[in-house]
Parts: C-alpha cells; structure tokens; sequence
C-alpha cells in the first residue's frame, strides 16, 4: 500500500511512490492551495519542524520529503549510521503541521540504469565541498528530483546548511526551476549548539566539546564588530579558540575548516565589509558538526 491516510492522532499520510506524491498534489492543487516542500533525511528535530511550521504557517500543502539519499554521502561517511525515526517522524510531523510525507526508497528515487546527475559549480567547490568530494552533487540531483517529483511553489531550507542554501540558490536560477527558496534560522539549544540530528551520537564529554564551534563562530563575530581588520587574524581567533574550548572540556577536536568568506560568493573578501558568512566544520569524536553566523558590516568601515 502505498499511502496512508492520516490516523486520529493527526500524523500525515505517507506517501512512498512518485505517482502518490503528484495524485495528493495535485488534488491539493485543484483545491487552490499553494504548495511547499520540506526536503528532509528525517531524525527530525527542532530545526526540521521549524521549517515545517513555517510552511505550513502560509496556509500552503506541505509536504515533507524524509529519504538518507545515499549520493551525497562519500565512501567513508555515516551513510549505514545515520539516524532513522520513521515513527517519531512522522509524529513530529504531524505535531508541526505537515500534511504529506513523501518517504521513496532508493529503488524509487534511483531506479535501475539511471545516469543523470546535477554537477554544481564554484560555490560547491570550497568549504564543505572541499572536504566532501561529490557531496553538493548528491545533494543537488536529489534535490532537484524532489523538486520535478513534486513541484512545489516554495521550498523551506535551514541556515545551518548555508553552503547548501546558496548552492540550491544557484541550481534553482541557472536551471530556471519555478521554485521559490525559503531560508529560516538556525535552531540552538539553550547554550548555543546548534541543533542537528547527528548530536545523538555525541556522549557527555563530545557534546561539552561540540560547543566549540559555536564559540569560536561567536569570538571571530565579536572581534569583527570590535573592529577587526584583518581576515586572518579572525580565522586565526576562531581556530584558537576551539582549540581552547576543547582542550578545557577533555578532548581534541579536528577542524575542516573555519572560515569567514563573503556571504553570497562564498570568497574572501580583502576586507571584512558587507554580508558575512563565518562558518565552520568539525569532527567531535566520530561525529561531523557544522555551524555558521551571519553578519553585516558597514560597506565602509573607518
């Protein structure tokens, strides 16, 4: 069966084919609502159900896509131990406001023979992209599948995944997809980690340590609005500091990268004016984390 209708306590149906996902669309087209697409790996948590909230907010049909896409994990990756909730998902979802899961499997989404892939450019090619070789074009081809499968009009992503958002961004303008992206804030637990379904794996000790991040984003933030010149001095604070904040909480943490780049371009600015982007990735145990504040500077700072 592939869909089922939702139960009494107001969890969605769930939708596990293409042509059940395009039949409720399109009936909630015909019905003149608007339509919005949560793409999700599910292991919801705050962050997912705030953007479903404000999806669902709008008054639009939201459906909530919860699939591991295999593609943009690489070969050494948490791909077999990623999270997977389906039943708290799903709940979740409900509680949130959606009103569609689409949840394919692989089969589905890759079927047998299939070719074609979604190759980004420059923007991928930094950060993230730098660390995890073929991750942005797993994302966008599943993306830009999720978008033909169902066509929305809007479409929410999180901040967290800035690097993501602006990429999405760029496929959306060059491919003309008619889809609007929707960017809404990061969620942070009450002492600034940000929220992210991979925080189950961290014990007591990682998740004292994983605030590192956040602290180092929050020092190269205070050091531009003190006045801070000079890039490389607050790339420099930033690595300082988690290294600080780690060794005070009991352990090493391995730095990808952290950066302070020109929040559209993704490129170093010769001097902090402007949108910026301070971002970062690290590894807390086994567990990858990745975080990033946005600021603006005057345009001509004295």
């Amino acid at each position: 069966m592939t869909t089922r209708r939702s139960d009494d306590r107001g969890a969605p149906a769930v939708a596990g084919s293409i042509a059940a996902v395009r039949q409720a669309v399109e009936e909630a087209r015909r019905a003149g609502r608007t339509i919005a697409l949560v793409p999700t790996m599910g292991a919801l948590h705050a962050g997912h159900t705030s953007l479903i909230e404000a999806a669902s907010a709008t008054g639009a049909f939201t459906v909530v896509s919860i699939y591991v896409n295999p593609t943009q994990f690489g070969p050494n990756e948490d791909l077999d131990s990623y999270p997977r909730t389906p039943d708290a998902d799903r709940a979740a979802c409900g509680t949130a406001g959606g009103d569609l899961i689409f949840a394919p499997t692989s089969a589905e989404m890759y079927p047998r023979g299939e070719q074609t892939r979604v190759v980004p450019g420059r923007l991928a090619e930094t950060m993230c992209g730098k660390f995890r070789p073929g991750h942005f074009q797993g994302v966008c081809t599943v993306v830009a599948k999720l978008f033909n499968i169902v066509r929305p009009d809007v479409a929410y992503f999180g901040q967290k995944d800035a690097q993501q958002v602006l990429i999405i961004r760029r496929m959306v303008q060059d491919l003309h997809v008619p889809v609007r992206i929707e960017t809404c804030p990061i969620v942070r637990e009450p002492d600034g980690l940000a929220v992210s379904s991979r925080n189950v794996h961290l014990d007591q000790e990682e998740r004292a340590r994983a605030l590192c991040l956040y602290r180092a984003l929050c020092a190269g933030r205070d050091a531009l609005l003190a006045g801070e010149a000079s890039i490389d001095r607050v790339v420099g604070l930033m690595q300082r500091t988690v290294s600080e904040t780690a060794s005070a909480s009991g352990g090493p943490v391995t730095i990808d990268y952290l950066t302070a780049v020109d929040a559209e371009s993704l490129e170093a600015p010769r001097s902090p004016r402007g949108r910026i982007l301070l971002a970062g990735a690290v590894h807390v145990g086994r567990t990858r984390l990745i975080d990033n504040l946005v600021m603006d500077l005057p345009d001509n700072p004295r």
